[in-house]
């Protein structure tokens, strides 16, 4: 892991290039290092300021022309599901999340590249490898955690923890004022599942019972088919010129 030595984050600028959600359009990031024992208090602070993390950088958009991308956090306290959403979660109400520590494994990788495969192949994860998706999970300064999803066993009200197959994993950073889901992905065959839908109404649950007001999601582009789901889960926060701003 890379190590910097400083009680300052220093910023730097990323040079142009192709939005990924819009297009014609350039973009360029503003990011520092999550490094060190502040990182966790950092990141809950750059984070509240419209950052996201991966890895050990945290960075948001600086583009010089647009400022399409707009971060979301739901309001957990004040959600409730509508209808379409409470039948997600009666469809996977066999799966059970069990929480673990930020460590990779073969069998979340070969879920990962199916997935990949499935809904991203001409993405910029599209060629990540094995060490690749390895610091992608284990490189970090912050509180964060795996969450693997599978069914429930006979043994699961025991233990706690489903069994058989993976079906979905969620890596997300617990805050101190919320849950941030810095990436997720599932089977792509369990289409009937919508397994992605299921596992941000799980974060907002897990939130509700951790007393934690938020859930981020990162940023929601108007326009951008990939990222439309997020607008669903109402009431929630954007984060705008006067800060954050209530969404109904």
């Amino acid at each position: 892991m890379t190590q910097h030595q400083t009680t300052t984050p220093q910023f730097f600028l990323t040079a142009p290039s192709p939005c990924p959600y819009l297009e014609g359009e350039f973009e360029r990031k503003v990011f520092t290092h999550l490094v060190g024992e502040k990182a966790g208090e950092l990141n809950d602070l750059l984070t509240q300021g419209g950052f996201r993390r991966s890895q050990n950088i945290a960075y948001r958009p600086a583009c010089e022309t647009c400022r399409a991308c707009v971060s979301v956090r739901i309001l957990a306290n004040e959600f409730e599901p509508s209808k379409n959403m409470r039948r997600v979660q009666q469809a996977n109400a066999d799966l059970i999340g069990t929480v673990y520590e930020a460590e990779p494994s073969t069998e979340q990788y070969t879920l990962f590249r199916t997935y990949l495969d499935a809904r991203h192949r001409k993405g910029g994860m599209s060629d990540m490898t094995v060490l690749d998706y390895a610091m992608m999970v284990e490189d970090t300064h912050v509180d964060t955690r795996i969450i693997e999803y599978r069914r429930r066993g006979p043994d699961s009200f025991i233990t706690g923890k489903g069994e058989g197959e993976l079906i979905a994993i969620a890596l997300s950073d617990m805050m101190g004022d919320g849950l941030s889901m810095v990436y997720s992905f599932f089977n792509p065959e369990l289409v009937e599942r919508s397994l992605g839908t299921f596992m941000i109404l799980d974060h907002i649950e897990r939130a509700k019972a951790a007393g934690l007001p938020h859930v981020y999601l990162g940023y929601w582009v108007a326009g951008s088919r990939k990222m439309a789901y997020k607008i669903r889960f109402k009431p929630q926060e954007h984060l705008g010129p006067k800060g954050w701003e209530r969404v109904d």
